[in-house]
């Protein structure tokens, strides 16, 4: 389970929490622009636009969880089981892996609706990355600058969403959770007026009051309506550390701490990391669960002309600052 948001103060971020009960060694990756992609039924890349994101560190290949390219496109595969759905290869699309689609996108488009041309022809196809790496059911977060789509592969083929949100989690799919934050249209960051009955005269005793219906559990609808009405709703300065802090904030706000999910065997799943891009300066910063402390990145402070992938292992433990 996960959630990804866009953000915009001066600048343009992206980033999400990745939430699951197992680590794949996650590292921060930078993919130079010469690292040629090989794709396993379309043509390599040899040269595309650079990367950087996290991924699994258990390959040699970008299996990228989440990323940002040098042109400020942004793109995260969030888990959609039970919906996902992949096909098998056909003449005439490019037939892509999933595990393969971030690359391919990012490595070749710089906004969205360059994007939407490649999605006209592409083709999701169930061919798993190894016998002990089979494919995720996943949906995914596109974003640029200006706006935000969603790709779902289902049974009955590719869906392309406009996202005016620039949200998205896990479960159902994502025109329902479009339609079900009707349910929450009288939500507000004000105190409401009474309109229980003329014939009561009650009171405001707290603030905050205009949130109460706002849903507080962990599944992927209610984190899709808290996300989405904490990042609609959310005030900061537009000053980098103003702007990362609130960014995180609001991953805060819907972020899974361990023993809450309990998804058996002695496992449970929690927030694993949350990251941010500064997509305009290619800086991603991140924290992790026992991380409290922002690490970042900078992609543009690396050789990206390189042909070989650049890997940090995440900053996992506690970092306490003293002051006496």
């Amino acid at each position: 389970m996960c959630t990804s948001i866009t953000y915009s103060t001066r600048d343009h971020y992206f980033g999400r929490n990745f939430d699951y009960e197992l680590s794949y060694e996650e590292v921060v990756t930078i993919t130079p622009k010469n690292y040629p992609l090989n794709f396993r039924k379309v043509d390599a890349l040899p040269k595309h636009y650079a990367m950087i994101g996290i991924a699994a560190g258990i390959a040699d290949y970008p299996l990228y969880y989440d990323a940002t390219n040098e042109k400020g496109l942004s793109m995260a595969g969030l888990n959609f089981p039970g919906l996902a759905d992949y096909k098998e290869p056909m003449e005439n699309k490019d037939n892509i892996t999933p595990f393969e689609f971030i690359p391919w996108i990012l490595g070749q488009c710089s906004t969205v609706a360059e994007a939407k041309e490649l999605l006209n022809k592409i083709n999701l196809v169930n061919i798993n990355f190894s016998e002990k790496l089979p494919l995720s059911p996943l949906h995914w977060l596109l974003a640029d600058k200006e706006s935000s789509i969603v790709v779902e592969s289902k049974k009955d083929g590719l869906h392309v969403y406009d996202n005016p949100l620039g949200v998205l989690t896990n479960n159902p799919s994502f025109d329902y959770h479009l339609f079900n934050l009707n349910n929450y249209r009288s939500l507000s960051r004000k105190t409401p007026a009474n309109t229980f009955s003329d014939a009561l005269e009650l009171h405001e005793y707290s603030r905050g009051m205009g949130g109460i219906g706002l849903p507080g559990d962990l599944s992927s609808m209610s984190r899709f309506v808290r996300a989405a009405f904490t990042k609609l709703n959310s005030v900061s300065g537009d000053s980098e550390s103003e702007s990362i802090s609130q960014f995180f904030h609001i991953l805060g706000s819907v972020e899974q701490q361990k023993g809450l999910c309990d998804v058996g065997d002695g496992k449970y799943e929690y927030t694993i990391y949350s990251s941010c891009c500064n997509v305009d300066k290619g800086i991603y910063y991140y924290r992790t669960y026992e991380n409290s402390q922002i690490v970042a990145v900078d992609m543009h402070k690396e050789d990206l002309d390189s042909e070989k992938l650049i890997s940090y292992p995440l900053v996992e433990q506690q970092q306490v600052h003293y002051i006496n």
